[in-house]
């Protein structure tokens, strides 16, 4: 496989846009669940971060770094769905805890592939520069979904406002994943 360097870094701008744009939903939909979750849920991710870094001999490559960004992905607009048709409940909140976690275990094996699959320290400080700027775009982009919602339509419950969020997510993230499926050719 090959790295297809504009489109990746399409990628990137995009995915980070999708992390600026949904940090703050996560604080009302966990609503439910206890906070003990959240110590389980830590211990579960420390575990499983260090099963994969034991096999990183293995996945440090660009098939499997494509394969694992995928299923991310895949995971992420799966959480969407969710949340979209089992709304605030424990069972959502659950589902999509359990979902960001299993995410978040190939948080590090990304970073560290991402690195060797570049391979060139302009196009690293170009992915870099595209994060943030992307993670800035969709800080931005909240601000202004939540205040237009607010003062043009009169919506000013934060379920309902996230709620709304969740049809621009599910349009965005599969935006993403077109993206990183340009961003990779084979040889």
């Amino acid at each position: 496989m090959k790295l297809n360097e504009k489109e990746f870094l399409a990628y990137k701008l995009f995915n980070s846009s999708f992390t600026g744009l949904s940090i703050g939903i996560l604080f009302t939909i966990y609503q439910p669940l206890d906070p003990s979750i959240y110590s389980l849920g830590g211990i579960f991710l420390a575990s499983a971060m260090l099963v994969i870094a034991r096999f990183y001999d293995r996945l440090l490559n660009i098939k499997n770094f494509f394969r694992i960004s995928l299923a991310v992905e895949v995971i992420m607009l799966l959480t969407i769905i969710i949340f979209m048709f089992l709304k605030y409940s424990l069972t959502s909140a659950l589902l999509i805890y359990c979902s960001y976690q299993i995410t978040f275990i190939f948080g590090g094996y990304l970073v560290r592939a991402e690195t060797l699959v570049a391979q060139d320290k302009e196009l690293l400080g170009r992915i870099d520069v595209n994060k943030q700027i992307g993670y800035l775009i969709g800080l931005g982009t909240s601000y202004l979904f939540y205040k237009t919602l607010e003062l043009k339509f009169d919506i000013i419950d934060p379920k309902v406002q996230i709620s709304s969020l969740h049809y621009l997510l599910s349009l965005l993230q599969s935006f993403i994943i077109i993206l990183l499926v340009k961003s990779f050719s084979k040889k």
